[in-house]
């Protein structure tokens, strides 16, 4: 048996990341040998990846990376814990994913994490993925990357909160000066704050419209105390003919009813009994003008709101101008081709970490 050196675990720690006990161990296992031990500590990790698998990683961090002024992308990349994601090792890792995606040209994640990686041609991604997590002693996941070319325009990038959340937008364009740079990360930030779903009305699909109007109507309908009064009032009538109020509601009914804040005085019971008749009735509601136009409205309120051309520009001076307006009072040719905005750890679980409890349990045990 070889002996290990503090100096040989030193130089396997710089070259691993790995800690320092799992690098003499792995020099222990390898008799010393320097690139077995490498290969080791490899294994080792892919082990500890394959235990770590079925835990939640839904904190991390999104970085992006560019190349020239027409071409970037985004990726993020996910930690256990917070902790973690404002580790300097953890960061440094995640840049090196951005600058690997700005490079690449995988068309799915398999592909991505087979690529050679950026900085050592004899490792896949994949590969320095699982010394990662080897290092790091969390579970680690790559979860997402994306990239943009503008062949006739540039591609503008805005991260926020340290990475919490990244942006890109794809814009066609015939200048690249200051002015419209700085257009195009203003509305970068925008898409930031605002969470856009869609570009452009033009975006969202027959389906997705009739989804937005029978959810529209359904929430209409389920709340009664935002119909139109005609509306409201034979709700009011139907309830009262069927006896469906209890003696409390008919009394705050008949002393509250042209008070505009009724339904403060009205029981949960009576209230559902409302949303129950107006449901009942939705074909007639469909049909009825008025309620029709109060559907019509909501709807082109939303679309207001999860459309990035007909949002509210946020530094709108009128507190009116929208931002497809805006782009045009910059530069009429100036259009905005796609944009993509990832979120730190949206739509996944998170686990939920009560320390205090934890801390009891063990106690108790």
């Amino acid at each position: 048996m070889a002996e290990i050196s503090a100096s040989m675990v030193k130089e396997l720690r710089e070259k691993s990341g790995a800690g320092m006990m799992d690098c003499k161990k792995a020099l222990n296992e390898c008799n010393g040998n320097m690139d077995e031990a490498i290969e080791y500590l490899r294994k080792n990790g892919l082990a500890k990846a394959v235990k770590k698998a079925s835990r939640i990683a839904a904190e991390g961090i999104c970085r992006v990376a560019v190349d020239g002024d027409s071409t970037a992308a985004v990726v993020e990349v996910n930690s256990e814990t917070d902790f973690v994601a404002k580790n300097e090792k953890f960061q440094a890792f995640v840049e090196k994913v951005a600058q690997q995606a700005v490079k690449s040209n995988a068309k799915d994640m398999d592909a991505f994490l087979a690529e050679s990686y950026i900085d050592d041609a004899s490792k896949s991604l994949n590969d320095v993925l699982v010394e990662q997590i080897a290092t790091i002693g969390e579970k680690l996941s790559i979860r997402r990357f994306e990239k943009l070319t503008a062949d006739n325009g540039i591609v503008t990038t805005y991260v926020h909160g340290g990475g919490k959340i990244a942006v890109l937008v794809q814009a066609e364009t015939a200048s690249k000066d200051d002015k419209i740079k700085e257009a195009l990360t203003n509305v970068a930030m925008q898409i930031a704050a605002m969470n856009p779903q869609y570009l452009s009305r033009a975006d969202i699909t027959a389906e997705e419209m009739d989804k937005i109007r029978e959810i529209t109507i359904d929430s209409a309908l389920n709340d009664p105390a935002s119909l139109p009064k005609p509306i409201l009032q034979k709700l009011f009538d139907k309830a009262l003919a069927d006896g469906l109020f209890s003696e409390e509601d008919l009394k705050a009914y008949e002393e509250q009813k042209n008070n505009k804040f009724l339904f403060n005085f009205l029981s949960d019971a009576a209230k559902a009994a409302l949303s129950g008749l107006a449901m009942a009735a939705k074909s007639s509601y469909i049909a009825d003008k008025i309620f029709s136009g109060l559907v019509d409205g909501r709807i082109s309120k939303q679309i207001k709101e999860i459309c990035l051309m007909e949002q509210v520009y946020v530094k709108a001076e009128d507190g009116k101008q929208n931002v497809e307006s805006y782009l045009k009072s910059v530069d009429p040719a100036l259009k905005i081709v796609k944009f993509v905005r990832f979120e730190t750890g949206e739509g996944l679980e998170k686990k939920n970490e009560d320390f205090a409890a934890e801390v009891a349990a063990q106690i108790g045990g």
